[in-house]
């Protein structure tokens, strides 16, 4: 699917999913991520570099961010992602939505879940 010319990036948006939690799931992701990134030209031929892309950006927003650290180090306040009051802690039991953009030289994966969302660049060649 693609955006009309003249948005104000200028891409074009090549992929949009969403898959349930659970890591049975991101194994098909990432193949695609693969697949994606070889079709637009990946400098990276086997599309390694993009599943491991997606793999940080899902871990980003699966993570609680860093917290507050205590005196001692360790983070026993409101903002430790392990802490259930912490409201930025990830559920991750939510679906995530992947995307695949396409720039002139660039490939832009981005992962969104939970309010959360992280981005990645794949260089294309030209």
């Amino acid at each position: 699917m693609s955006e009309p010319s003249g948005t104000q990036d200028a891409s074009t948006l090549v992929l949009r999913i969403s898959i349930p939690a659970g890591a049975e799931y991101q194994v098909i992701v990432k193949e695609l991520a693969a697949k994606v990134a070889a079709y637009l030209g990946d400098t990276d031929p086997d599309g390694r570099a993009a599943a491991d892309a997606l793999d940080e950006v899902t871990r980003v927003i699966r993570s609680g961010g860093p917290g507050r650290a205590g005196s001692d180090g360790s983070d026993h306040g409101a903002n430790n992602p392990n802490n259930p009051n912490n409201p930025n802690t990830p559920n991750n039991d939510e679906d995530v939505i992947f995307e695949f953009r396409q720039t002139e030289d660039a490939l832009l994966v981005r992962a969104r879940s939970a309010g959360r969302s992280a981005d990645a660049r794949r260089p294309l060649s030209s």
